[in-house]
């Protein structure tokens, strides 16, 4: 007996490090001055741009999500949508990002799945100019199955103190500004496996590509359409659409004697949604609640700048919409 035996390929991990080595180091930034594979990984940030910098931190995962990714062997979007997810986090706390970890821990570890997940942790952190400084592999035949890998991340990037955003003022009339999702994103995946089990090659009528594709959509970041809106006094606050839909998230950050009346047909919802609803029969508040119905980040506006940040928005080609208003409880 020996390590090898009972289920643990220390040198797959060993090839695995060989081969994203150089993606990795694509994308270090100024700050980084580690290489990947040390004990920890080491950022030396420029905080001379800030009077008084905060750093913001964040953790996530993707969720069942990768389920399908691994039933159609396509694993590179799932690593974008994992840095994507934490990147608008912490952006709609008013931080940009500084640097990503990763944790990858699977079954049996196949270095050139391994390796496509980076991919899309790799071209994701690029995207946001965020450094991806290090991370950890974990095989555990024991706890998953061979096929099986699960993928969580942390970020944390940096916001001036006066420069945050937590929604203390928001005001009653304040408009709700919706930006369009790319699907599910990262969230509700257990109910639409549920309902589309053993369908994903299956195409709908106006369904751009299968179910399969539809599902697998990266998880967009919003750091480019909405970093140009950071520290405005327009903005009151930001809300990214996860677990618990429009409602859930964006009442976190709504004061209390306040609520929101969400005009729920005015905007375009995705197909893929719709799907759900009539194949599941899933109850409209089922749906509102765990899904973002096409909706994946909510800005919360002063009421006399509204139709000028909807024009700014749509200057940068953004599909955006207003969606509601804030309301007296």
């Amino acid at each position: 007996m020996d390590y090898k035996k009972a289920g643990v390929d220390i040198s797959a991990g060993e090839e695995f490090v060989r081969m994203i080595k150089p993606q990795v180091r694509q994308t270090f930034t100024p700050g980084v001055i580690t290489d990947i594979g040390a004990f920890g990984g080491f950022f030396l940030p420029d905080f001379s741009l800030y009077k008084k910098p905060v750093l913001v931190s964040s953790i996530d995962g993707v969720g069942t999500k990768l389920k399908i990714a691994i039933e159609l062997g396509q694993y590179d979007t799932v690593g974008s949508c994992l840095v994507n997810h934490c990147v608008n986090d912490i952006l709609v706390c008013g931080a940009k990002p500084l640097f990503f970890l990763d944790y990858y821990a699977c079954g049996k570890l196949t270095p050139e799945i391994a390796a496509a997940v980076v991919t899309g942790m790799v071209n994701a952190c690029r995207e946001n100019g965020c450094a991806l400084i290090g991370g950890e592999t974990a095989e555990m035949p024991g706890l998953y199955q061979e096929k099986d890998f699960d993928l969580a991340g942390s970020i944390v990037g940096v916001v001036d103190h006066e420069k945050i955003i937590n929604g203390t003022a928001v005001s009653e009339g304040d408009v709700l500004i919706g930006l369009p999702s790319t699907g599910l994103h990262t969230n509700g995946y257990s109910l639409a496996r549920k309902v589309l089990d053993g369908r994903m090659h299956q195409t709908f009528p106006g369904l751009e590509g299968t179910v399969g594709q539809a599902l697998l959509k990266v998880h967009r970041s919003y750091l480019s359409v909405i970093a140009p809106f950071l520290g405005s006094p327009d903005i009151r606050g930001l809300s990214h659409i996860t677990g618990g839909g429009l409602m859930g998230n964006t009442m976190r950050i709504v004061p209390d004697g306040l609520t929101l009346d969400v005009e729920w047909n005015s905007w375009p919802e995705p197909l893929i949604f719709d799907i759900i609803r009539k194949e599941g029969q899933v109850p409209e508040e089922d749906m509102r609640r765990t899904f973002n119905l096409g909706v994946g980040l909510v800005l919360i506006v002063e009421k006399n700048a509204a139709e000028k940040v909807l024009a700014a928005l749509k200057s940068q080609g953004e599909n955006a919409y207003i969606i509601g208003k804030v309301s007296l409880t």
